[in-house]
Formats: C-alpha cells, sequence, structure tokens
C-alpha cells in the first residue's frame, strides 16, 4: 500500500519566477517546482519532492548494480591523507580537493573518488583467488571544490554518485566485469527514462586503459561529443584522434627569411603574406610541470589545453607568462618557430606531419620562415592529437565529417587495471600458489547530476514531466476547489494509494485551480487527474503531463486505468 502526500502538508514552495542566478533549463525549474534550494555556492538541500527522485534513481541503480552480482558497501566521505599521496592523487587533485587537519594536525581530506580506499578494503579482505572476482559498490556523497559552481546540481561542490569497482585476477576477467558494467548501465539509462549515447573517453587522473562516458545530449551540457551520421564512431572531443599521415617528398624549396614586422599573431601574419591561416605553424608555450614545451598546430587550429593535459597527466600544464621569456634568446614572443629551438620540447599534431612545409616563426623580432618542412628543419619529439575539434573534421573510423554536440555526463566506466594494485600491493594467491597481482575497474553515475539530466531531457514550457519510473508521485490528484470536490479527491486518492499507487493530491484551501493547475504542470507527476466541475456526477478527467491528452472517466474507470 502506497502513501497518500497531501499538499496541504507537504513541504513545498513553487514559484513563478525563475532564480535570477539560474542559467539552465534543470536549474530553473528544480528550484520554481520546489525539489531543491540553494545552501550556499555549489551546496545545495534536497527538498522532500527532489528527495523522492533522487531516492527513485538510486533504487533504479541499486536493483541493476545487484542483478550483475555486485554487493553494497559504505565507505567514509572523510578520508586519510596518506592513500592519497601514495597514489600522487593528493597533489594531482590540486585545489579540487577538501583538504582539513584535526586537532591533532593530522591531514584529511573529503573524498572525491574512492579507488585508493576500496582496493585497501579489497587488501584487508581478499586473500586468495577464490575469494575473486568482486564487485563493490557505493551511493554516497561526494566532495569537489569547484572553482565556479554553477547550472544547479549539475556542478556542485558536493553531490550524490555511485561508485563501483570490480577486482579479478586476469584481463580477461576485468573485461568481463567491465561489460557487465556496460550492459548494466545501458539497462539503467534506459529505465530512467534518459536519452544517452555511450562514447569514447580519457581516462585522465583516474588512470587506466579502456574508457567510455555515457552522454546525455542535452543544451546546458558542459561535455562536447562528436558522434559521425555515417558510421557508429561516438567520442568525447578529448579522445578523438587524427592519424598521422606523412608526406611523400615534394622537393620543397628551401628555407627562405621573411621580413614580416608588426606580425605577432596568426592573423596578421597571413593578412601581410595574402596566405590562408591554415598554410601557417602556430607554435603555442606552455610549462610542463615547470619546463617550457613548444606545441605546434596549423594556424587556423587552436590547441585544446584540457586535451593536451590529458595525454601528458599527471603533469600540470600551465601556459607561460612573460617572465618566462626572460634570460631565453631562443624565445622570442610572437615570432617562435621549431627550427633552432635550443633545449626545448617540441610537441606537434599529427597534422604536422613529416614532409609537410609551412610559415612560421623565425625565432627573430619581425621576422618569419616560409618553406619549413617538418622532419627536414625541424624535428617532432612527441605527436599528440591536441587540437580543438571541429564540425566536419573526419571520422578516425570512416573518414565523413564529424558532427558536434553538448551533453552531460552521467556515467562513466574505466579498465584501471592494475595501477592502484600495484600503489598498494593488492595480490592474492592464485592457483599455482604463487602471488597474483589484482585488476581493478572503476564505474561511476552521477546520481544527482541523473537528476539534473532528466529535468533538461524530460520539460516543456509549462514545466518538468518525469518520467514514470523517477517521477516523486504515479498520479497528481487535483482538487479543484470546492467542499465536494476536495471529498472526491481524497476518497479516490486513498484507494489508489490502496492499490499501489503513489499519490500526490492537491488539497489546499484557498488555492484558487488556476494556481493548482499550473503547480502540478509545474510539478511534472506523468499523470494529472482532476476533481472538477462533475465532482457532483462522479466524473474526472485524467491528463497525461507529457502529451497533453484529455479524458474524462468516471471514479471506477480511473482507478482501473492507473492501477493496470
Amino acid at each position: 500500500m502506497a502513501q497518500v502526500q497531501r499538499m496541504s502538508r507537504l513541504m513545498v514552495k513553487t514559484l513563478r519566477d525563475d532564480p535570477a542566478d539560474a542559467e539552465t533549463l534543470s536549474h530553473k525549474l528544480l528550484v520554481r517546482a520546489g525539489f531543491v534550494r540553494r545552501n550556499s555556492a555549489g551546496i545545495w538541500t534536497w527538498l522532500p519532492l527532489g528527495k523522492k527522485v533522487l531516492d527513485n534513481i538510486s533504487r533504479v541503480v541499486r536493483e541493476e548494480m545487484d542483478a550483475i552480482g555486485a554487493q553494497e558497501v559504505l565507505l567514509p566521505a572523510l578520508l586519510p591523507k596518506e592513500p592519497y599521496e601514495a597514489s600522487a592523487r593528493w597533489e594531482e587533485y590540486g585545489d579540487l580537493l577538501f583538504r582539513l587537519k584535526d586537532r591533532k594536525g593530522a591531514e584529511y581530506l573529503l573524498g572525491p573518488t574512492h579507488e585508493e580506499i576500496f582496493t585497501l578494503v579489497v587488501k584487508d579482505q581478499a586473500a586468495s583467488y577464490k575469494d575473486l572476482p568482486i564487485i563493490l559498490y557505493q551511493i554516497q556523497t561526494k566532495y569537489r571544490d569547484e572553482a565556479r559552481p554553477r547550472s544547479g546540481v549539475l556542478r556542485g561542490r558536493e553531490f550524490q554518485m555511485k561508485d563501483s569497482y570490480s577486482f579479478d585476477t586476469t584481463d580477461e576477467g576485468l573485461a568481463e566485469s567491465y561489460r557487465l558494467h556496460r550492459e548494466a548501465y545501458q539497462k539503467i539509462f534506459a529505465r530512467l527514462g534518459l536519452d544517452y549515447r555511450i562514447v569514447s573517453a580519457v581516462s585522465g587522473a583516474m588512470g587506466g586503459s579502456a574508457s567510455e562516458e555515457f552522454l546525455a545530449p542535452a543544451a546546458a551540457g558542459e561535455d562536447t561529443f562528436v558522434d559521425c551520421p555515417s558510421c557508429d564512431y561516438a567520442a568525447n572531443t578529448e579522445a578523438v584522434t587524427f592519424a598521422l599521415k606523412p608526406v611523400e617528398d615534394a622537393g620543397h624549396p628551401s628555407l627562405e627569411e621573411l621580413d614580416t614586422p608588426d606580425t605577432p599573431t596568426i592573423e596578421t601574419l597571413a593578412e601581410l603574406l595574402g596566405v590562408p591561416a591554415s598554410a601557417t605553424l602556430k607554435n603555442l608555450l606552455v610549462k610542463v610541470d615547470g619546463q617550457i614545451v613548444a606545441v605546434g598546430v596549423p594556424g587556423d587550429r587552436e590547441v585544446d589545453l584540457g586535451k593536451l593535459g590529458e595525454h601528458l597527466a599527471p603533469a600540470v600544464v600551465e601556459l607561460v607568462t612573460a617572465e618566462d621569456f626572460e634570460g631565453r634568446e631562443d624565445l622570442v614572443r610572437g615570432y617562435v618557430g621549431p627550427q633552432g629551438l635550443e633545449k626545448v620540447r617540441y610537441i606537434a599534431d599529427p597534422r604536422v606531419a613529416p614532409g609537410t612545409a609551412w610559415i612560421t616563426g623565425a625565432n627573430k623580432i619581425n621576422k618569419h620562415a616560409k618553406n619549413v618542412v617538418a622532419g627536414r628543419d625541424f624535428e617532432v619529439d612527441d605527436y599528440l592529437d591536441v587540437v580543438v575539434v571541429e564540425e566536419g573534421d573526419p571520422c578516425p573510423r570512416c573518414g565523413r565529417g564529424l558532427k558536434l554536440d553538448r551533453a552531460i555526463e552521467i556515467g562513466h566506466i574505466f579498465q584501471l587495471g592494475r595501477k592502484y594494485a600495484d600503489t598498494f600491493h593488492l595480490d592474492v594467491l592464485g592457483q599455482n600458489g604463487k602471488p597474483v597481482r589484482v585488476t581493478m575497474g572503476s564505474y561511476g553515475i552521477g546520481v544527482s547530476r541523473a537528476v539534473a539530466a532528466l529535468a533538461e531531457q524530460h520539460a516543456d514550457e509549462q514545466g518538468l514531466c518525469w518520467p514514470k519510473e523517477v517521477a516523486p508521485a504515479d498520479v497528481h490528484v487535483v482538487a479543484a476547489g470546492k467542499a465536494l470536490q476536495t471529498e472526491l479527491a481524497l476518497d479516490v486518492s486513498q484507494k489508489l494509494a490502496d492499490a499501489g499507487v503513489r499519490v500526490l493530491v492537491d488539497d489546499r484551501a484557498g488555492v484558487s485551480p488556476g494556481v493548482k493547475f499550473t503547480d502540478a504542470e509545474l510539478i511534472g507527476v506523468p499523470q494529472i487527474l482532476v476533481a472538477g466541475r462533475r465532482s457532483a456526477e462522479g466524473v474526472l478527467e485524467l491528463k497525461d503531463r507529457k502529451t497533453g491528452e484529455r479524458e474524462e472517466l468516471t471514479v471506477d474507470e480511473a482507478i482501473a486505468r492507473l492501477t493496470a
């Protein structure tokens, strides 16, 4: 038997206007509909209706995780420094970590993710290959000190997350655990009613090899991904690669210096010489762990610093400053070229392939050089795909033009391998009696983020339109106002609840029918049942929130329809 939620007693305060600081649709609607309220920057209070949606998502996640044999645990959020120091993530996470000290001066952090602690738990509990494979998971509050928390619960400093970890003795076992999670995630997001894409991704600070993201397309998304309209290729832009294709020797003329006064930018250089920006070579200087590195890309493209950082992780990448040029005669600001650079590592995008010729800086003030050929006049230390991906770039799989879309990351799965097992010496006795190093996988779902993703995808001009699996109720019963209508609404609500239907009933006295109808549309329960003008005849109006379809039903017909 379900319970009846009476709005006359429910702590819910809807708003007619959007919050002044809200930019995304989910932020506006979740606040206006009374699901969440801002506590401080990036920290949110989940009100009764919002908590029900959050709990419904958690329930679906638990059911599908349990179905693959995963076991739920709960680890502390307050964690000691030492395990994260051992994995080097105490430093790698930088300012994202919430760090604190206890009264004795011991250092702690608020957990952003728990690979280290899960590894230590299994190290304590598993001694033999017979204890594996095992999958552990938790649904817990995580913490990250975001510099600019925004978009409501989409990017907060405190958030709910499901993180699970698999432990196997073989790479084949890890591949199977990864497959189980991938299929479970597909079932979870389908049940939640989310439109999503599975895309290739990079592992970043998590480490490991194989990595895929589950992205929910939405205008408010902070992730950009590409998909190919001609094949099934899809990837986060940071994971898109461009194949290195050396160019045959075309008999390029010798390198020639040019007088190019006042042309420190690609735009001014291209205009002076009357050439397209794509004929020039842009050389961006960055510092990698404090050492100056040059990055070369075609002049009509931009360097994706996030992509570069992922390639070079865990090293810290930052732009050079004016002070970095002091005492370096080989580095001429605005006129840097790869030829003749001294003690500078040169990274190039694969488009700067051996045999390609460029116009680039001559390492002299007001001078550039043309016919500068890769492999002849300069050598590339490392080829890394580091340009910002653009619409129409060739698909790595079939060569057709790629499309760009925005999305919200709702899940991420990694084959971590033995990174953390190596750090903490996680071994078990194998079948031959010798130690076997365990291999791991890490799998996350943003539970609170999924609420926002659903709000972005399931809404219209009137408000939210929750899928039934996650909605705070199955039916929203509205008493249009008079005593007879309220009595009928409460009677029908109780009968529905007795039959197992989750009911939200608007029995508020002194509230106009118009406000009640507006609130019902805003809150977004899948079915709206109105006790209105024909209540005396025992006739109700049933409205589908998403389609807007309406029909008049007797009480018995309505109960039969909603309990079917």
